[in-house]
């Protein structure tokens, strides 16, 4: 069995499988280690199992870390247009949900095979079930200790993403190996995640949605919240907890743009009789108006007829509606994140290259970089681009 390599990829992941027939350009051998027992098993369950493989949007500001421009080298040279061109000619069929989101017609893994018809056409190894212990340099050459025997290459690219979802095999390798070569890490924490609220604030809500605008003093997102019986979920949760910190109010606006001043106001005139709660109802998913009517009681009483409230009142409510400060006490934690924020500091690393500005032939690409990407395919391009940079550089040298 082959132990000499030109490059070994650690991590069969989007990335790392990605990567392989890239470096192996050239004539160049490439080997892709991973403990999995299976390939791709994060694109496999992405998307509800459709794999939401890019996003039609995609665009630097999508992405945040440190370094705001570190990712602009990388995007740019290998775009959703190139993984999309990839996709079509593999004959996979897809559709456009919201936001420029794209995802398989049919099932996850064609994009697995995808990778791996790409990684066996390019003479790429992949060798599962396998894990490496020991790395170490030597006259220029990585030796690796595994458990398939001693290897060595000249080039090695980490491609073992964050911490998250770690039932699925998720470990902080690429952390304690960027350490070991002296590179520094952004704290990594959970990203894209559900945020948590103590003693079951809003279990009673949960499964109720809407569409929310909510915003920290970083960040503001428009798109549907869930409530949940830990606290609060859904696409617009998932976004703004890239951005929030613990002990930080979160804002939530309930209206999702109505205009609920002129509503009420309207028809205080029309229907004075009526509650408050009763009206509101009409514009909001009537349990979170039964929550809101005994959760603000010190501050309004829902339950008095429209004919009793005055303009101010009824500016006062509707502005809680529409600015409702919220303080998590934490998240769901990398159980259910899908994404690390943080990681392998940009500023050790080469944009052009995915390479350790201090120590050649040591490459870091995909999640465990302190590059993240908004909910919607974005982190799936950023593994493809991130990919492309580092096996190019890797062939071309």
């Amino acid at each position: 069995m082959q132990s000499n390599w030109d490059t070994i990829i650690i991590g069969a992941g989007a990335a790392g499988l990605f990567c392989g027939p890239f470096a192996a350009a050239q004539g160049k051998r490439a080997l892709v280690l991973d403990h999995a027992a299976k390939p791709g098993e994060k694109i496999r369950i992405a998307g509800g199992g459709r794999c939401n493989f890019t996003n039609m949007h995609t665009e630097p500001g999508n992405f945040t870390g440190q370094n705001p421009h570190f990712h602009k080298s990388a995007l740019s040279r290998f775009t959703q247009w190139d993984f999309i061109e990839l996709v079509d000619a593999a004959g996979i069929a897809w559709h456009e949900k919201t936001l420029g989101q794209l995802f398989c017609d049919e099932k996850a893994t064609q994009i697995v095979d995808l990778l791996l018809e790409r990684m066996r056409k390019s003479g790429v190894e992949l060798r599962l079930k396998t894990s490496v212990d020991i790395i170490t340099r030597t006259n220029g050459r990585f030796e690796l200790e595994t458990t398939d025997g001693k290897l060595s290459c000249d080039q090695l690219v980490l491609a073992t993403g964050g911490k998250s979802i770690p039932k699925m095999g998720a470990t902080g390798f690429a952390y304690d190996i960027a350490r070991q070569f002296g590179q520094t890490l952004v704290e990594p924490r959970p990203a894209l995640v559900p945020l948590t609220f103590p003693d079951g604030r809003f279990s009673a809500l949960s499964g109720v949605s809407l569409p929310v605008s909510v915003w920290t003093k970083r960040a503001r997102f428009e798109e549907a919240l869930l409530f949940t019986h830990r606290g609060l979920s859904g696409p617009a949760i998932l976004q703004i907890s890239s951005f929030w910190r613990e002990g930080e109010d979160l804002h939530v606006d309930l209206t999702g743009g109505q205009d609920l001043f002129a509503a009420l106001r309207d028809q205080r005139q029309a229907e004075g009789r009526r509650q408050v709660s009763t009206e509101l109802a009409r514009h909001l998913p009537s349990r979170l108006v039964d929550f809101l009517t005994s959760e603000w009681a010190d501050q309004f009483d829902l339950t008095q007829r429209l004919a009793d409230q005055s303009d101010a009142k009824l500016r006062a409510l509707t502005d809680q509606l529409s600015n409702w400060a919220l303080t998590p006490s934490g998240s769901e934690g990398y159980r259910t994140a899908e994404v690390t924020l943080g990681g392998v500091d940009t500023n050790g690393i080469d944009s052009k290259s995915m390479m350790s500005k201090t120590v050649p032939g040591l490459y870091f690409i995909g999640e465990c970089v302190d590059v993240t990407g908004w909910l919607g395919g974005f982190n799936f391009q950023w593994a493809w681009a991130s990919a492309h940079a580092a096996g190019r550089h890797i062939a071309e040298n």
